[in-house]
């Protein structure tokens, strides 16, 4: 082939050409914007979401009234004691000195006020087996779990005095002070455990430090810079742990990812004999672009979640787009640059039993051979692919979501978990009641005062509760908040119904008929309750949204409708499969035990519509990389089928290292104690797994092989659409280095 002439064109291209001109200033400019974006956001502070702001309806009215009203809740707990034998009895001797000990104890530590005894409360199951002592921990309600422990220990001292009792205690507090306990370095442990784990992938991918720690660079001073960002544009948008642990989550992976296709393609041209500039180029020219298209379809994909309406939702969905932005600007700039820089020296620190054999081709031997299969039998390879795929997306048909239980989300692996079976046992629904908060413009009017009673009354005689329910005025707010335990305790299916009772039976027949009073009702099982609605009240808009501007932006970077179609169906499909296995482990317990988890009958519910917009953004990482290739080797002059074969094998190696990277972190999050955690480790694992095999290595070639020139159509009417295409490399290697951006390329 003689010599030809291309116009190396393209944001990505234009950004990574003056950065290899002016490497020193690229690099200065990337260490001053993650310095600054630190230094402003320590300076600002981070403002977190605000529990009481989480919900729309009943549980946020009922949140508003008691903020407007300026009452302070406590934080609530509760110390069961219990008869062991079943023989002793609430009115024995030993059992009320017991209870005589549990109140002067807690008392006796200085932080509890409003200690009652169940003998005046009546708080004693009705087979006289258990009573309730109850008390308020001093303070603010979020810092109680600092000053719980004295609590805990003079608790732990009077069940040392009377063995034959049961004495424990549950509540806000201490369940969270047995949670950090026990699971709170789990999520440090996880993302301290992603970098080492892409590092030594990287090595076995690269076979050299110099080359392998320069993604991971990349990423962590991405994932710096985002937290940073984070705390000032929580002044606008508060954010959250959880927003926080998805974004180092989503950081590592994209982080990585982007420089992995990047170097590749920079070592692939150097392998083939070009020099360095030219190398660099062509690599921004295809790979930068290639991660520019894929990181802005990651960032619509986040951008979904900004129509939940619920802020723990936009808080992640925020956090995970800018870490993208970020990561995809640091790829096409500050990347290029290190490249320029370091030159050969990138394969310094080469790992002597993983040395790279130079070739002038990077195609993969095993894929060429599955290539081989499917490109032979385009037809059989879908059909069998598709089969498999919806066959295992099958059990998602039967998908129930449900906020996890206590019991659900740690199983027996807490103590506490076994305090709070045995408390909903004795006294169904009083681990978790019920509040209505009750607002009248005089609290102590004859009709409101006869209309709590009432209510009282109907909420056992209804079945809704079997007591007791408890009723605290705030005379001087004229608020009143009635707690009622819920029939069904830990069993959210029956604790709804009675809820729903509540709300629709109990309510209107008695404080429903005061005029110009409110009741919104709330609590646990209400919060979780109208979570579910309202989450699944966005599913729609956020699917139509991400769906929608995906399509767009593959029609616009590929100017191709089947390729636009194909992609989404093809994501489609991969986050179908992601659900069913998901369904099939954790709702119905197949297969269970090899992850380390149980079937909890259910799936929590956030994570259905977090998957697939993680999943749908992250998919098209890979789906990018491969057509651009394919499209890539076409514009060359290959036959399709050449194309396709020549666009995945010589992707394949790249696109496997990113999976097994994608694949181990997020397996690392199925290692976590929490179910709802293993859930999600588990549900992206796998996704990426099949995305990068099934549907890449199969069935994306079939179906393009199928297609043949079809997968570059596109209608007359939408010639007019901008071209976001960029020009592709020669296959010869380049002669000659080009000065300035734009300038033709000699090759």
């Amino acid at each position: 082939m003689g010599n030809t002439q291309v116009r190396v064109r393209g944001l990505a291209a234009r950004a990574g050409g003056w950065s290899a001109r002016h490497r020193w200033a690229a690099v200065g400019i990337w260490v001053l914007f993650v310095v600054l974006a630190l230094g402003l956001g320590s300076a600002a502070g981070r403002v977190d979401v605000d529990e009481g702001n989480q919900l729309k309806g009943e549980t946020h009215t009922a949140a508003k009234i008691i903020d407007d009203a300026g009452i302070k809740q406590p934080a609530g707990e509760t110390v069961l004691i219990q008869s062991k034998d079943g023989a002793g009895t609430a009115t024995g001797s030993e059992f009320r000195a017991a209870v005589a000990d549990v109140v002067k104890a807690v008392e006796g530590t200085g932080k509890v006020t409003g200690v009652t005894s169940p003998y005046t409360t009546h708080t004693i199951s009705r087979d006289g087996r258990s009573a309730l002592v109850q008390f308020d921990v001093r303070g603010d309600a979020k810092t109680a779990v600092d000053r719980i422990e004295p609590v805990l220990n003079a608790v732990a001292g009077v069940q040392k005095q009377h063995s034959g009792l049961r004495i424990e205690e549950i509540g806000g507090a201490s369940m969270q002070k047995q949670y950090k306990d026990a699971f709170g370095d789990d999520f440090k442990q996880a993302e301290y455990s992603a970098v080492p784990v892409a590092l030594g992938i990287l090595l076995i991918a690269f076979g050299a430090l110099v080359a392998a720690l320069l993604p991971v660079a990349l990423a962590i001073t991405a994932i710096m810079a985002t937290m940073g960002l984070m705390g000032v544009v929580s002044h606008l948008q508060p954010m959250s742990d959880t927003a926080n642990s998805v974004m180092l989550l989503v950081g590592m992976a994209v982080g990585v990812d982007y420089c992995l296709f990047y170097l590749r393609r920079e070592r692939e041209e150097r392998t083939a004999g070009r020099d360095p500039g030219a190398a660099l180029r062509i690599a921004a020219a295809t790979s930068g672009r290639a991660i520019i298209v894929s990181g802005v379809t990651v960032c619509v994909a986040m951008a979904g979640m900004l129509f939940t309406g619920l802020p723990e939702f936009e808080a992640m969905g925020l956090a995970s787009l800018m870490v993208v932005a970020v990561a995809m600007v640091g790829s096409v700039t500050v990347l290029p640059a290190l490249l320029s820089l370091l030159g050969e020296r990138v394969e310094k620190g080469r790992i002597p039993f993983l040395r790279r054999r130079r070739k002038s081709t990077s195609e993969s031997r095993f894929w060429t051979a599955v290539l081989r299969v499917v490109l032979a039998r385009p037809l059989v390879s879908v059909a069998v692919a598709a089969g498999v795929l919806l066959a295992i997306a099958a059990p998602a048909l039967g998908m129930k979501t449900q906020q996890l239980t206590l019991d659900q989300e740690f199983g027996k692996s807490l103590s506490i978990v076994q305090t709070y079976d045995r408390v909903n046992d004795a006294f169904p629904g009083g681990s978790e009641p019920a509040q209505v908060v009750v607002r009248a413009k005089d609290i102590n009017a004859p009709d409101v005062r006869q209309a709590l009673a009432d209510f009282k009354q109907r909420a056992i005689s209804s079945g809704a509760s079997r007591g007791p329910v408890d009723i605290r005025l705030h005379d001087a707010q004229n608020v009143a908040v009635v707690s009622v335990p819920l029939v069904g305790g830990s069993d959210m299916d029956q604790a709804v119904k009675s809820l729903e009772k509540l709300r629709d039976e109990v309510r209107p027949a008695t404080l429903g008929k005061v005029a110009g009073v409110q009741a919104p009702i709330t609590g646990q099982v209400a919060g979780n309750h109208d979570f579910n609605d309202q989450l699944l009240g966005s599913v729609v808009p956020v699917f139509v949204f991400v769906v929608v501007f995906a399509f767009l932006l593959m029609l616009l970077s590929f100017r191709s409708l089947t390729v636009a179609i194909t992609s989404i169906v093809l994501n489609l499909l991969s986050v179908g499969a992601a659900y069913g296995i998901l369904v099939a482990v954790f709702q119905h317990g197949w297969g269970a035990s090899l992850v380390g988890a149980e079937g909890v009958g259910a799936i929590v519910t956030w994570l259905p519509l977090f998957l697939f917009v993680i999943l749908f953004g992250l998919s098209m990482d890979y789906h990018v990389f491969v057509v651009s290739r394919i499209r890539e080797a076409r514009s060359r002059g290959l036959e399709t089928r050449e194309a396709i074969r020549h666009g995945v094998v010589t992707t394949a190696g790249v696109v496997t290292s990113a999976a097994v990277i994608m694949v181990a972190v997020f397996a690392i999050f199925g290692t976590l104690s929490m179910q709802s955690m293993k859930q999600m480790g588990v549900g992206l694992a796998a996704a990426v797994l099949i995305d990068a095999t099934v549907i890449r290595g199969v069935l994306l070639p079939a179906v393009m092989a199928l297609l043949g020139e079809r997968n570059w159509y596109l209608p007359k009417w939408l010639h007019r659409l901008p071209d976001l295409t960029h020009d592709e490399s020669p296959e010869p290697a380049a002669a000659r280095d080009a000065r300035d951006e734009g300038e033709r390329l000699t090759v």
